[in-house]
């Protein structure tokens, strides 16, 4: 496994912005994908974004397409999650995750370590 640890989260008015950093630890970070999840409270723990190891390919939620932006730098270990246009329904716990196997980006299933996770809370 990997460790995880994210940083950023904290309070922004919506219409605000705010970056989120997830770094990993581990000399083979550059062959995995990595993925954001959110979980606020009383919900399930729900998909954000997703990247490929080579950062080409990416993948958002219905819901933040257009708003956020995932990316990563290999050389720092490193995965950031953009957010712009903030909503209070994006108020929630945000975790990154790595991907283990050929499973959907999309599923919790397919992520096999996580980050401790970041309070993110957008005030209306």
């Amino acid at each position: 496994q990997v460790q995880l640890l994210e940083s950023g989260g904290g309070l922004v008015q919506a219409g605000g912005s705010l970056r989120l950093s997830c770094a990993a630890s581990g000399r083979t970070f550059s062959t995995y994908a990595m993925g954001w999840f959110r979980q606020a409270p009383g919900k399930e723990r729900e998909f954000v974004a997703a990247i490929k190891w080579s950062g080409g390919e990416t993948h958002y939620s219905d819901s933040v397409k257009g708003r956020f932006t995932i990316s990563r730098d290999n050389a720092k270990n490193t995965v950031v999650l953009q957010m712009n246009s903030v909503k209070p329904e994006d108020t929630a716990v945000y975790y990154c995750a790595r991907a283990w196997g050929a499973g959907s980006l999309t599923s919790r299933e397919t992520y096999d370590s996580w980050g401790q996770g970041t309070q993110v809370t957008v005030s209306s």
